[in-house]
């Protein structure tokens, strides 16, 4: 009986199957690792998602706070008007009847009453004037235009900076809350004008465009670095984050924009329904 040989494996063969199985454990584990680049992807995108859904969580607070404090300016401004100021014109009333009163023996008298009723007179023009920048009754009953005009006024006058200022009139028909934001863009940029410019003019303008309302307040003062100040932990030019935040609340756009031997120009631009009438 014959026994039969047994030939030991092919060189080739066993090659390939080493071959194959080195190939199958590549497969798994890029299988492994693309099941776990998906799983960082799904991960990844869930954080991005929940970082945008808290921005806009604070954008949302931001608004409300913004028109929160509105809401309280224009209740404290009112009650600075009709009752605090009322209160000292009343007593100025009474100042001047006592004066009048006065005998001609008592000769401090009339003069002590006299300086009195000057205080008086000046406190009620300081609270008229902060019941003013607080919410100006003009900006609810009469407009932005009137108010933009009362103010610059004022302005003028308190720090003999020369304004020139133009408008159009259809800017009226625009909501109060867009209204609002454009006359808190002009008293935060002239109040920074005044404090950081050193400029000795200032052009502010209100202008129609497609679709949209812009605001311009142009100063020939000083420049500054804006991204640096935009970003700086102690901000000294506050107002431009609070103008940026008021104007991104109603869906407009806000730049500032400032070079040496040209001053700083603040634009806001705001939506307006190209459907109304101008």
């Amino acid at each position: 009986m014959k026994r039969k040989s047994i030939r030991p494996p092919n060189r080739h063969a066993l090659q390939l199957a080493a071959a194959n199985r080195r190939l199958n454990r590549e497969i798994v584990q890029r299988r492994l690792a693309e099941e776990s680049l998906k799983k960082s992807e799904r991960h990844y995108g869930q954080l991005l998602g929940e970082s945008r859904r808290m921005q806009e969580q604070l954008r949302h607070l931001a608004r409300q706070i913004l028109l929160t404090q509105e809401e309280e300016r224009k209740q404290i401004s009112r009650e600075l008007h009709d009752e605090i100021a009322q209160t000292l014109a009343g007593i100025n009333v009474y100042l001047a009847a006592l004066k009048a009163e006065a005998t001609g023996s008592v000769n401090g008298l009339g003069r002590n009453i006299a300086r009195t009723q000057r205080l008086v007179e000046k406190s009620v023009n300081i609270v008229h004037r902060f019941a003013r920048e607080l919410r100006p009754t003009v900006l609810d009953d009469m407009g932005l235009i009137p108010a933009l005009h009362s103010f610059m006024k004022g302005f003028a006058k308190r720090t003999h900076i020369k304004i020139h200022f133009t408008a159009f009139a259809g800017v009226e028909q625009m909501n109060n809350t867009k209204r609002t934001v454009l006359y808190r863009v002009a008293q935060a940029a002239l109040n920074n004008v005044s404090q950081h410019a050193h400029a000795s003019r200032v052009k502010v303008s209100l202008q129609k465009f497609p679709g949209a309302v812009r605001m311009e307040i142009n100063d020939d003062g000083k420049s500054f670095q804006v991204e640096r100040v935009l970003l700086a932990k102690r901000n000294k030019r506050l107002g431009l984050v609070g103008m940026r935040e008021r104007v991104e609340m109603v869906g407009g756009s806000f730049s500032v924009e400032s070079a040496p031997g040209k001053g700083t120009t603040v634009r806001a631009q705001i939506p307006f329904g190209s459907s109304t009438t101008i």
